[in-house]
């Protein structure tokens, strides 16, 4: 029975490949241009107006797209609020629990329902900002080809089991990516948006104080979250310690108590899209496991050196790129799911 299995698995496979890249194939640029053709420019202008003035909302936003590609794909399905009858949705997941940019999304949206009703998905909404936020703070812009529909499930046991934790060894963190289409250079790249990111004390505990486990549920970074009881380093070797001087000036002056104090990822250029995470990584002063985990690889240790010497034009177009892959995944197109009028409820029929 194993050999007939396996070609079972492996048609299951094929065809669930086959189904995402053909929903890729319908996203299209300039999809909104004949049904709402204001669409990206109400978004693009509200972002630049707020982001422009509180920078940090860019983190917000890219981390909330993040974990909304990861769990059942580009859907908006982390908006959506938990229900009685439906069960605990995704935002009320521990990884979850600090994200921020839900009411800014919820105003973007709005604005773009009073010009085109029923019209554009709040998935799209959300990718078009996360892109925007970035750009508006200096960073690179990736194309955001459109046409998402949104979801109309929302899982905490879901977003527990697939998303990233801040413990999780490289080759635990690779197969991750892998189940969502992304290479393991996509993992380095996209872990560059830490740049922007900041991360709790309680998330890294561990690294501080030696307490394995302690805090596994409570970083913010761009990109990162706090899944809690994923951290076995599954090649057997722990990534490098962090910095022995580094840890003791964030005990003494940041972490004092393993609770839920903020930590720049980035510190001296935290709202700077810039190189600074990945010349920290290579100090061993970057705050996750997950961080430090880049270097364990000697794949992806040599592509971090080569950034860091290259000109920051190359990181953000590897950065770019890789948006653009995540912001495809396993999206919902034609007759799936449907286009919320609310991004936090789904649609009465």
């Amino acid at each position: 029975m194993a050999a007939p299995m396996a070609v079972i698995r492996a048609g299951v496979a094929f065809i669930l490949a086959a189904g995402a890249i053909g929903a890729r194939s319908q996203l299209r640029m300039g999809y909104y241009d004949e049904v709402c053709p204001a669409a990206e420019r109400i978004v693009g202008d509200y972002v630049r107006q707020h982001v422009g003035r509180v920078p940090t909302v860019a983190a917000a936003l890219l981390r909330l797209h993040y974990h909304d590609c990861f769990v059942r794909g580009c859907d908006a399905s982390i908006l959506l609020n938990s229900t009685g009858g439906g069960g605990a949705a995704e935002k009320d997941a521990p990884p979850s629990m600090t994200l921020r940019g839900f009411d800014f999304i919820d105003r973007v949206k709005g604005l773009v329902e009073e010009a085109c009703p029923g019209v554009v998905s709040c998935a799209d909404v959300l990718a078009l900002a996360a892109r925007d936020a970035v750009a508006t703070i200096g960073g690179p812009a990736w194309r955001v080809p459109t046409g998402r529909r949104d979801g109309t499930v929302s899982s905490m046991q879901e977003a527990l089991a697939e998303i990233p934790s801040p413990t999780m060894s490289f080759p635990e963190l690779a197969a991750l990516f892998a189940a969502k289409g992304l290479a393991a250079r996509d993992l380095v790249w996209l872990s560059g948006a830490h740049t922007i990111g900041i991360a709790h004390c309680s998330s890294f505990a561990d690294r501080l104080y030696g307490n394995a486990g302690a805090g596994s549920n409570g970083n913010a970074g761009a990109g990162s979250n706090g899944n809690a009881g994923a951290g076995s380093n599954g090649n057997g070797t722990d990534p490098p310690p962090l910095d022995a001087a580094y840890a003791a000036n964030l005990r003494e002056r940041k972490c004092r108590t393993a609770g839920d104090a903020a930590v720049e990822m980035d510190p001296g250029s935290h709202l700077t899209f810039d190189l600074g995470y990945y010349r920290a990584v290579l100090k061993h002063r970057g705050l996750l496991r997950s961080d430090a985990a880049l270097i364990t690889d000697a794949a992806a240790r040599a592509d971090i050196a080569g950034l860091v010497g290259s000109p920051q034009e190359v990181f953000f177009q590897v950065f770019a790129r890789s948006m653009a892959r995540l912001s495809m995944v396993q999206v919902k197109t034609g007759s799936e799911g449907e286009i919320r009028r609310n991004c936090a409820v789904v649609n009465s029929h």
